[in-house]
């Protein structure tokens, strides 16, 4: 990541998080949602899949982005206590599977997010089916 990428993805707020991966998602840009995680960020997909680094989170992302999934999440909560901060946001995903079927999951995602030394907050672990309803 050069240093425009790098401050146009700067978040100083871990309750922006969940926004910016949104939008990052439904404007199509795998670059930007991979870099609001760190490097070795783990993510447990909607779909039961867990995935951990950036190779298998942008594959992730480029599958999603070809359904032209719409995301939209709502922030429940955010604790934070020193660099770590423990997110919880409920979500709606509007999608088209490659078969022609429209999807429309929904759920209640647990993040945990770290604070980089320069302050910029990145996901650590996503967890997209991490509370009941």
């Amino acid at each position: 990541m050069n240093d425009a990428e790098a401050a146009n993805t700067r978040i100083d707020d871990p309750a922006v998080l969940p926004f910016a991966y949104a939008d990052a998602l439904n404007a199509g840009d795998a670059e930007a949602v991979v870099a609001l995680f760190h490097e070795d960020a783990t993510m447990h997909t909607f779909s039961g899949k867990v995935l951990t680094g950036c190779e298998a989170l942008r594959a992730e992302t480029l599958q999603t982005i070809a359904t032209r999934a719409r995301l939209t999440n709502r922030l429940r909560s955010t604790l934070i206590g020193g660099d770590t901060a423990l997110i919880i946001v409920d979500w709606d995903l509007d999608a088209t599977l490659p078969d022609g079927a429209r999807i429309s999951p929904t759920g209640r995602t647990t993040a945990v997010s770290r604070s980089s030394g320069d302050g910029a907050w990145r996901f650590a672990v996503l967890n997209c089916e991490g509370a009941p309803q």
